[in-house]
């Protein structure tokens, strides 16, 4: 069927509930808990931080495991997750219309469309609940990469791959290296800057004045940190997700199970190999300066760079998963596994789901229950969130509909006849 849009002609709707691999959708369910855990920090407002302005340092023994883990294994490590699938999400978008018949250039401006919608999205998100928004900031990124790279060939994007290794590796381990090599390298960094969680104003109770400070964070977020992003060669990512949907990687696995394999170990140690300086020195069992642990010091670049390697490796053990669990069709956790997936095929939904029930509970505006939980509490109430939602999304699928805010977004990007 041709959907008719002021853009062009499109010569079928979205995706197809045939068209979809276990997957990206099964991975997409699992970022979304990673969001949701590494987000709870930022809640715990009246917990005493350490010189990251991050995760806390108080509690017991628990708490301390609890912020170990989150350091080693999900801090800087989510994000690039979402990031690759996002960029997979986008290109098999394009190739999905352009294998129908659909122009080109009508492709590109669907998405671009998407894009716009997304921020607009993203920006609502971050002033009544979240400022940490993320929909706001990856609309900016696929805007800008969309124009850029959909179109172009493989060769385009592996020189442009490797020139944003080199820019990250020149804006992020640039620094430290210079420190380095001036035997300066324990002073780099800034550990008296004000708290990263203060910008999410989750102590504010004022809902109104929370609000003024969730808008002004979320414009920061959209519109300069994912400029910055882009100058920095944070959308290798992106890029990497676009040669990866054409190739079809996640949606075969079996015919990749080698250079999947290599991924997962590799980028998996890497990234907490990179991470283990930071979480140690977090627990007090490695002595370094404060400034080092810093937001800006050597121990965080460290992690951001290695966290790219472990969003990949973690896409890489998904998706052997899926093809493990695909091919043998074990008996038992089946239901687990469908309900995990449709968390991934409904991700705005419970995305936004998982603010929804966090900010009004957790806020000083709200019932502030955030000044009375631990690492380990807190952690626990996220793991009960995603639950939530993994429970809702399952109910959407054996009900045959797709998440409230899919449909929202669909309807806004093909229209009334889609």
């Amino acid at each position: 069927m041709t959907i008719a849009t002021e853009e062009g002609p499109l010569r079928r709707g979205g995706v197809r509930p045939g068209e979809r691999a276990l997957a990206p959708d099964l991975a997409r369910g699992i970022m979304l808990l990673g969001i949701v855990l590494s987000n709870t920090a930022f809640h715990l407002w009246t917990a005493r931080r350490g010189p990251s302005g991050w995760q806390p340092v108080d509690g017991s023994w628990l708490d301390h495991a609890v912020q170990f883990t989150m350091i080693m294994v999900l801090d800087l490590r989510i994000y690039p997750l979402f990031a690759f699938l996002f960029g997979y999400g986008m290109m098999q978008l394009y190739l999905r219309q352009t294998a129908a018949g659909t122009d080109g250039r009508d492709a590109a401006k669907l998405l671009r469309r998407r894009s716009l919608w997304l921020i607009a999205i993203g920006l609502i998100h971050a002033t009544l609940l979240m400022s940490g928004d993320i929909i706001g900031f990856y609309g900016v990124l696929s805007l800008v990469l969309g124009l850029a790279f959909l179109r172009r060939g493989e060769r385009a994007l592996t020189w442009w791959i490797w020139i944003g290794v080199a820019l990250m590796v020149l804006v992020t381990a640039g620094p430290v290296i210079a420190a380095l090599l001036q035997g300066e390298l324990g002073t780099l960094g800034d550990a008296d800057a004000d708290a990263g969680f203060k910008a999410y104003a989750p102590d504010e109770e004022n809902w109104l004045t929370a609000a003024g400070t969730r808008l002004e964070t979320g414009l920061f977020v959209t519109f300069a940190a994912a400029p910055l992003t882009l100058v920095g060669g944070g959308y290798i990512l992106f890029l990497l997700g676009f040669r990866a949907a054409r190739r079809r990687i996640l949606e075969e696995p079996g015919r990749h199970r080698t250079l999947l394999r290599r991924t997962a170990v590799i980028g998996i140690a890497a990234g907490w190999l990179g991470a283990l300086p930071a979480a140690l020195a977090h627990i007090g069992v490695l002595r370094v300066p404060d400034d080092m642990q810093s937001e800006s010091g050597a121990l965080t670049a460290l992690r951001d760079i290695t966290g790219n390697a472990a969003g990949l490796g973690y896409v890489a053990a998904v998706a052997l998963f899926a093809h493990w669990w695909t091919t043998r069709k074990p008996r038992r956790g089946t239901t687990a596994v469908t309900a995990v997936a449709s968390v991934g095929k409904r991700s705005l939904s419970c995305y936004l789901a998982h603010s929804l029930l966090f900010a009004p509970v957790l806020a000083a505006w709200g019932l502030g229950l955030g000044a009375h939980l631990g690492s380990t509490t807190m952690a626990l109430f996220a793991f009960t969130v995603w639950l939530v939602t993994v429970a809702g999304a399952y109910a959407l699928e054996r009900a045959g509909r797709r998440g409230p805010a899919e449909a929202v977004l669909r309807r806004l990007m093909y229209g009334s006849r889609a």
